[in-house]
């Protein structure tokens, strides 16, 4: 009997004691629905790319053409440079956007 007892009275401790976990609160993160975007520029063109879409239709949109031979990115030849990085083409993905203001106002340079 004395057994039930304690086990009754720890149940109460414990069901009163985290009253805390029921109660909302107020710095739960929530993720932003929004797409993240990276602009890119090249010859006076600017677009909003995804961020980590192939890097391939984002040439495409931009008008500029790299050459391609192998289409897996073996032998380098559709290599373009975004924002200074000198990624490949047929298999390269869209950057992030920068966290620095003026790159983000400009958008990244693909040569």
């Amino acid at each position: 009997m004395t057994k039930l007892c304690v086990l009754i009275a720890v149940l109460c401790v414990v069901l009163l004691g985290s009253t805390q976990a029921f109660v909302p609160s107020n710095n739960v993160v929530r993720k932003s629905s929004s797409l993240h975007m990276t602009v890119l520029t090249a010859n006076g063109k600017k677009i909003d790319a995804k961020e980590g879409s192939p890097l391939k239709a984002a040439c495409a949109k931009l008008g500029v053409k790299p050459k391609y031979s192998c289409k897996r990115g073996d032998c380098g030849s559709c290599t373009v440079s975004v924002g200074g990085s000198r990624i490949k083409a047929c298999v390269g993905k869209v950057p992030p956007m920068p966290k620095l203001k003026s790159l983000q106002e400009k958008g990244l340079a693909v040569k």
